[in-house]
């Protein structure tokens, strides 16, 4: 009997993923644990394993079409079941064959009713319950996909269809025009000309922007403060060879942010929450921190791996695991655990001069910390201006959980233990 390739629960917070890419294409053959697909998420690029030895039978679910957890992706078997099909109980009851009669012209390409009724994807139930249409009108679709199965882009083009025969015809030509009074239709997109490119988002990409939406649904506030470094410059100026040489990383200063939030998190820990649907707030007592950093050489967008347990860890250890995460983000070999469970975040688009900016809060967390760059600004010192570093901290929090009350002094802990400068006491 054949086997499927099911869709794992990468997490949970996860429910679906994208598929990337076929390693495996139908007919060749696998060895059980062999990668056969990769999948992406907001989260992570994730190769799955063949569950069984035996060659790969059919593809359910393409390339580019979203795949939610538990469902079959592809089955496996032997090389005589190649007509082997999904499992009973995953598939709508079996149709019967229609009776040959002759219908009209439809108004979109389209197959004869039948008694049974066809299964379809999470993406193309959705695309049709957006668009108004029954469960009768997707029965009425020719479906391209494996057996018959309707696609997304079969209801795309059924709906470019349908709005193309539904719009008003012209008539007859006559030798004279008649005036009419009607209402004008925009025109119709014109196909992209050499000087644009459309790209329809995929995998990392697409799934990093359904996380977006999602974020905008947070009542979210921002706070904004500003930190004198002097101290902090000062020290890395003076230390910057001599760290690295003792402790195997460079000295950032991304790692005494972090640790400034720590311990500000644990002063104020309603910032280290969580808002659940039903009015309710977790506290978490750990402190997990995702830190936004750049995917390969940054083209691919960001990720935020998470310092796990940073409340319990030094300056040093930050700096080590911070340089860890970042060199496997570059290569593209962060696991699954490596990017899930943070209970806050931090991002330091200073790193790229960036001055100012309202970062968004990930979704399940109560806020997220902005770090920009650290720039010579005149100031005024004792009645007298002065130039010194000076850098933007901003706070986008979840107004559910926080006030603004809460969010100044959040911000004016974190500002003291960066201008104080007393990380290693």
């Amino acid at each position: 009997m054949a086997t499927e390739i099911l869709m794992p629960e990468l997490g949970e917070s996860v429910h679906e993923g994208t598929v990337s890419k076929w390693l495996k294409q139908v007919g060749d053959s696998v060895k059980e644990d062999e990668p056969v697909v990769e999948i992406m998420t907001d989260k992570v690029n994730t190769e799955l394993q063949a569950p069984a030895s035996g060659v790969l039978l059919k593809i359910l679910i393409p390339e580019g079409e979203n795949v939610k957890v538990f469902q079959p992706l592809g089955l496996i078997g032997a090389p005589d079941e190649a007509g082997a099909s999904v499992p009973a109980e995953r598939t709508a009851p079996p149709r019967e064959e229609p009776k040959v009669v002759p219908q009209p012209v439809a108004a979109a390409p389209a197959a004869a009713p039948t008694s049974g009724r066809r299964w379809y994807t999470p993406v193309v139930r959705s695309i049709a319950k957006k668009h108004g249409l029954s469960v009768d009108a997707l029965e009425r679709i020719n479906g391209t996909g494996e057996g018959g199965r309707v696609t997304k882009r079969d209801v795309e083009n059924y709906l470019g269809t349908s709005a193309a025969l539904s719009a008003p015809q012209p008539s007859p030509p006559t030798p004279t025009i008649e005036p009419q009074v009607s209402v004008a239709t925009p025109p119709a997109p014109s196909a992209p000309t050499t000087a644009e490119e459309v790209i329809v988002l995929t995998g990392m990409r697409k799934a990093i922007a359904e996380t977006m939406t999602k974020a905008q649904a947070i009542p979210a506030v921002t706070t904004i403060t500003d930190v004198d470094c002097s101290k902090l410059v000062a020290f890395r100026t003076a230390n910057r060879d001599s760290f690295q040489e003792m402790y195997g990383v460079k000295l950032t200063y991304t790692p005494f942010f972090i640790k400034a939030a720590v311990d500000a998190l644990l002063e104020l820990p309603i910032v280290n929450a969580s808002y659940q649907d039903d009015a309710r707030l977790v506290i978490h007592h750990d402190v997990h921190v995702g830190v936004a950093v750049a995917l390969g050489d940054g083209s691919q967008g960001l990720i935020v791996p998470v310092i796990r347990d940073a409340d319990k860890k030094s300056l040093i250890e930050i700096a080590r695991d911070l340089d860890s995460i970042a060199s496997k983000a570059r290569e593209n070999k962060l696991s699954l655990p490596e990017v899930q469970g943070a209970t806050f975040s931090i991002t330091n688009p200073g790193t790229y001069g960036a001055l100012f900016g309202t970062p968004m809060i990930p979704p399940g967390q109560a806020g997220i910390l902005g770090t920009y760059a650290i720039r010579e600004t005149p100031v005024v010192v004792n009645g007298m201006i002065a130039i010194r570093p000076v850098m933007h901290l901003v706070l986008t929090y979840d107004h559910r959980i926080i006030d603004g009350m809460v969010a100044g002094r959040f911000l004016k802990s974190i500002r003291g233990r960066l201008e104080n400068f007393d990380f290693f006491r």
